[in-house]
Protein backbone atom coordinates (compact mmCIF):
# COMPACT_ATOMS: atom_id res chain seq x y z
CA UNK A 1 0.00 0.00 0.00
CA UNK A 2 2.97 2.59 0.92
CA UNK A 3 5.06 1.74 -2.26
CA UNK A 4 1.25 2.25 -4.36
CA UNK A 5 0.95 5.58 -2.66
CA UNK A 6 4.61 6.52 -2.97
CA UNK A 7 4.54 5.64 -6.94
CA UNK A 8 1.23 7.63 -6.94
CA UNK A 9 3.03 10.34 -5.08
CA UNK A 10 6.32 9.97 -7.55
CA UNK A 11 4.06 10.42 -10.94
CA UNK A 12 2.04 13.33 -9.87
CA UNK A 13 5.38 15.16 -8.93
CA UNK A 14 6.56 14.28 -12.15
CA UNK A 15 2.97 15.33 -13.84
CA UNK A 16 3.24 18.79 -12.27
CA UNK A 17 6.98 19.21 -13.63
CA UNK A 18 6.19 18.43 -16.77
CA UNK A 19 2.97 20.64 -17.22
CA UNK A 20 4.93 23.65 -14.97
CA UNK A 21 7.67 23.27 -18.19
CA UNK A 22 5.12 23.54 -20.68
CA UNK A 23 3.30 26.15 -18.87
CA UNK A 24 6.59 28.45 -18.63
CA UNK A 25 7.61 27.33 -22.09
CA UNK A 26 4.13 27.92 -23.79
CA UNK A 27 5.05 31.71 -22.39
CA UNK A 28 8.50 31.85 -22.60
CA UNK A 29 8.78 30.69 -26.59
CA UNK A 30 6.41 33.31 -27.91
CA UNK A 31 8.87 36.02 -26.43
CA UNK A 32 12.03 34.55 -26.90
CA UNK A 33 10.72 34.35 -30.81
CA UNK A 34 9.70 38.18 -31.20
CA UNK A 35 12.81 38.97 -29.17
CA UNK A 36 14.92 37.17 -31.41
CA UNK A 37 12.77 38.36 -34.37
CA UNK A 38 13.10 42.07 -33.89
CA UNK A 39 16.90 41.48 -33.41
CA UNK A 40 17.42 39.91 -36.73
CA UNK A 41 15.15 42.26 -38.75
CA UNK A 42 17.57 45.50 -37.69
CA UNK A 43 19.78 43.88 -39.97
CA UNK A 44 17.38 43.06 -42.87
CA UNK A 45 16.16 46.12 -42.55
CA UNK A 46 19.58 47.51 -42.81
CA UNK A 47 19.93 45.47 -45.71
CA UNK A 48 16.81 46.08 -47.87
CA UNK A 49 17.73 50.28 -47.35
CA UNK A 50 20.98 49.68 -48.79
CA UNK A 51 19.37 47.38 -51.74
CA UNK A 52 17.07 50.34 -52.23
CA UNK A 53 19.47 52.98 -52.33
CA UNK A 54 21.36 51.24 -55.31
CA UNK A 55 18.17 50.54 -57.26
CA UNK A 56 17.32 54.27 -56.45
CA UNK A 57 20.69 55.39 -58.28
CA UNK A 58 20.42 52.54 -60.67
CA UNK A 59 17.00 54.16 -61.69
CA UNK A 60 18.03 57.83 -61.57
CA UNK A 61 21.03 57.01 -63.82
CA UNK A 62 19.59 54.20 -66.19
CA UNK A 63 15.68 55.50 -65.98
CA UNK A 64 14.88 51.32 -65.05
CA UNK A 65 15.21 49.38 -61.82
CA UNK A 66 16.78 45.86 -62.42
CA UNK A 67 16.03 42.78 -61.13
CA UNK A 68 19.43 41.49 -62.13
CA UNK A 69 21.93 41.09 -59.54
CA UNK A 70 24.71 40.49 -61.62
CA UNK A 71 23.26 43.66 -63.51
CA UNK A 72 23.49 45.99 -60.24
CA UNK A 73 26.03 44.57 -58.76
CA UNK A 74 28.50 45.18 -61.57
CA UNK A 75 26.81 48.89 -61.84
CA UNK A 76 27.75 49.22 -58.27
CA UNK A 77 31.39 48.46 -58.95
CA UNK A 78 31.93 50.20 -62.39
CA UNK A 79 29.80 53.09 -62.51
CA UNK A 80 30.71 56.35 -61.11
CA UNK A 81 28.75 58.93 -59.21
CA UNK A 82 28.44 62.30 -60.76
CA UNK A 83 27.62 64.81 -57.28
CA UNK A 84 27.82 68.48 -57.88
CA UNK A 85 29.85 70.29 -55.32
CA UNK A 86 28.45 73.63 -53.79
CA UNK A 87 30.16 76.83 -52.64
CA UNK A 88 27.97 79.53 -51.74
CA UNK A 89 23.70 79.98 -52.07
CA UNK A 90 21.64 82.32 -53.57
CA UNK A 91 20.72 85.31 -50.91
CA UNK A 92 16.48 85.81 -50.45
CA UNK A 93 17.57 89.12 -52.54
CA UNK A 94 18.40 87.62 -55.56
CA UNK A 95 16.23 84.87 -55.34
CA UNK A 96 13.34 88.14 -55.17
CA UNK A 97 15.51 89.31 -57.77
CA UNK A 98 14.62 86.43 -60.15
CA UNK A 99 17.91 84.84 -59.74
CA UNK A 100 17.64 80.84 -59.93
CA UNK A 101 20.20 77.94 -59.42
CA UNK A 102 19.68 77.36 -62.79
CA UNK A 103 20.69 80.88 -64.31
CA UNK A 104 23.36 81.14 -61.91
CA UNK A 105 25.07 78.38 -63.27
CA UNK A 106 24.30 79.56 -66.79
CA UNK A 107 26.02 82.69 -66.20
CA UNK A 108 28.76 80.85 -64.52
CA UNK A 109 29.40 78.73 -67.74
CA UNK A 110 28.83 81.25 -70.38
CA UNK A 111 31.49 83.15 -68.00
CA UNK A 112 33.70 80.23 -68.16
CA UNK A 113 33.72 79.81 -71.67
CA UNK A 114 34.98 83.21 -72.23
CA UNK A 115 37.82 83.04 -69.70
CA UNK A 116 38.95 79.91 -71.29
CA UNK A 117 39.34 81.51 -74.70
CA UNK A 118 41.43 84.36 -73.63
CA UNK A 119 43.53 82.78 -70.87
CA UNK A 120 44.68 79.04 -69.76
CA UNK A 121 44.60 78.18 -66.36
CA UNK A 122 46.32 75.86 -63.81
CA UNK A 123 43.41 74.75 -62.13
CA UNK A 124 39.53 74.99 -61.84
CA UNK A 125 40.41 77.31 -58.02
CA UNK A 126 42.27 79.71 -60.78
CA UNK A 127 39.57 79.72 -62.96
CA UNK A 128 36.75 80.82 -60.78
CA UNK A 129 39.23 83.42 -59.19
CA UNK A 130 39.64 84.62 -62.60
CA UNK A 131 35.84 85.33 -63.58
CA UNK A 132 34.51 86.27 -60.07
CA UNK A 133 36.82 89.15 -59.67
CA UNK A 134 36.68 89.66 -64.06
CA UNK A 135 33.77 89.05 -65.65
CA UNK A 136 30.75 91.36 -65.31
CA UNK A 137 27.83 89.12 -65.96
CA UNK A 138 29.31 87.21 -62.92
CA UNK A 139 29.76 90.41 -60.80
CA UNK A 140 26.57 92.29 -61.70
CA UNK A 141 24.58 89.31 -60.22
CA UNK A 142 26.65 88.81 -56.71
CA UNK A 143 28.05 85.57 -58.07
CA UNK A 144 31.58 86.06 -56.71
CA UNK A 145 32.46 83.35 -54.42
CA UNK A 146 29.24 81.12 -56.00
CA UNK A 147 30.40 77.82 -57.78
CA UNK A 148 29.21 74.97 -58.81
CA UNK A 149 30.68 71.91 -60.32
CA UNK A 150 30.02 68.16 -61.44
CA UNK A 151 32.49 65.82 -60.53
CA UNK A 152 32.43 62.02 -60.58
CA UNK A 153 33.40 60.01 -57.53
CA UNK A 154 33.44 56.25 -56.51
CA UNK A 155 29.91 54.68 -56.54
CA UNK A 156 30.29 52.92 -53.16
CA UNK A 157 31.78 55.67 -51.80
CA UNK A 158 29.47 58.07 -52.78
CA UNK A 159 26.46 55.97 -51.51
CA UNK A 160 27.77 53.98 -49.10
CA UNK A 161 30.70 55.91 -47.17
CA UNK A 162 33.33 53.30 -46.84
CA UNK A 163 30.92 50.70 -45.83
CA UNK A 164 31.40 48.47 -48.32
CA UNK A 165 34.04 47.81 -51.12
CA UNK A 166 34.62 45.67 -54.39
CA UNK A 167 34.93 42.73 -52.36
CA UNK A 168 32.19 43.03 -49.90
CA UNK A 169 29.25 44.53 -51.67
CA UNK A 170 27.67 41.43 -53.02
CA UNK A 171 26.45 40.65 -49.61
CA UNK A 172 24.04 43.50 -50.92
CA UNK A 173 21.60 41.36 -52.70
CA UNK A 174 21.84 38.19 -49.62
CA UNK A 175 19.21 38.52 -46.81
CA UNK A 176 21.27 38.19 -43.69
CA UNK A 177 20.39 34.95 -40.81
CA UNK A 178 19.30 33.06 -44.49
CA UNK A 179 22.00 30.61 -44.92
CA UNK A 180 22.67 32.92 -48.38
CA UNK A 181 19.20 33.15 -49.80
CA UNK A 182 19.06 36.09 -52.07
CA UNK A 183 16.65 38.99 -51.68
CA UNK A 184 13.61 38.50 -54.18
CA UNK A 185 13.92 41.35 -56.58
CA UNK A 186 10.96 42.13 -58.92
CA UNK A 187 10.54 44.85 -61.32
CA UNK A 188 7.61 46.79 -63.25
CA UNK A 189 9.32 49.13 -65.67
CA UNK A 190 6.70 49.69 -67.68
CA UNK A 191 3.89 50.64 -65.10
CA UNK A 192 1.36 53.83 -66.04
CA UNK A 193 -0.94 55.94 -64.15
CA UNK A 194 -4.35 56.86 -64.76
CA UNK A 195 -2.92 59.90 -66.03
CA UNK A 196 -0.61 57.24 -68.48
CA UNK A 197 2.84 58.59 -67.02
CA UNK A 198 5.17 55.75 -67.26
CA UNK A 199 6.52 55.07 -63.36
CA UNK A 200 9.22 52.24 -63.31
CA UNK A 201 8.43 50.44 -60.21
CA UNK A 202 10.37 47.50 -58.02
CA UNK A 203 10.33 45.63 -55.42
CA UNK A 204 12.33 43.71 -52.86
CA UNK A 205 11.42 41.10 -50.25
CA UNK A 206 13.11 39.22 -47.22
CA UNK A 207 10.24 36.47 -46.29
CA UNK A 208 9.90 35.37 -42.84
CA UNK A 209 10.74 32.07 -43.88
CA UNK A 210 14.08 33.00 -44.99
CA UNK A 211 15.39 34.64 -41.69
CA UNK A 212 13.16 33.23 -38.84
CA UNK A 213 14.20 29.61 -40.37
CA UNK A 214 15.72 28.13 -37.32
CA UNK A 215 13.29 29.33 -34.46
CA UNK A 216 10.25 27.70 -33.25
CA UNK A 217 8.85 26.34 -36.23
CA UNK A 218 5.53 26.57 -34.76
CA UNK A 219 5.47 30.27 -33.96
CA UNK A 220 7.03 30.86 -37.22
CA UNK A 221 3.89 28.92 -38.91
CA UNK A 222 1.60 31.47 -37.26
CA UNK A 223 3.45 35.02 -37.98
CA UNK A 224 2.81 33.85 -41.44
CA UNK A 225 -0.77 32.94 -41.16
CA UNK A 226 -1.58 35.93 -39.52
CA UNK A 227 0.05 38.03 -42.19
CA UNK A 228 -1.11 36.37 -44.87
CA UNK A 229 -5.13 36.61 -42.88
CA UNK A 230 -4.54 40.12 -42.61
CA UNK A 231 -3.35 40.31 -45.93
CA UNK A 232 0.14 41.84 -45.45
CA UNK A 233 3.14 40.66 -46.96
CA UNK A 234 4.62 37.88 -44.52
CA UNK A 235 8.48 39.67 -44.38
CA UNK A 236 9.82 42.35 -44.62
CA UNK A 237 9.99 44.61 -48.20
CA UNK A 238 10.53 47.62 -49.88
CA UNK A 239 8.44 48.86 -53.01
CA UNK A 240 5.35 47.59 -54.92
CA UNK A 241 5.40 46.65 -58.27
CA UNK A 242 1.66 47.18 -58.47
CA UNK A 243 1.42 50.85 -57.00
CA UNK A 244 3.97 53.94 -56.53
CA UNK A 245 4.84 53.95 -53.08
CA UNK A 246 8.10 56.02 -53.06
CA UNK A 247 9.71 53.08 -52.40
CA UNK A 248 8.73 52.47 -48.79
CA UNK A 249 9.39 49.51 -46.51
CA UNK A 250 6.38 47.88 -45.42
CA UNK A 251 8.20 48.57 -41.70
CA UNK A 252 7.61 52.07 -42.07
Amino acid sequence: MKATRLILICALSIAAVVMCYFCVTSVTTPIKFENTRAEREVTVIKHLVDLRTAEVEYHHQKGVFTASYDTLLTFLKTAPKKEVMKEGSLTDKQLEAGLTEHKAVKILNEAKKKALKKNQFEDADALYAYIWANDKDVINNGLSGFRRDTIELNMLQSLYKGEYDENTIDKIVEIPFSEGKRFEIEVNNDYKTSQGIRVPLFEARAPYESYLHDLNEQELVNLVDRENKLEHYPGLKVGDIYAPNNNAGNWE
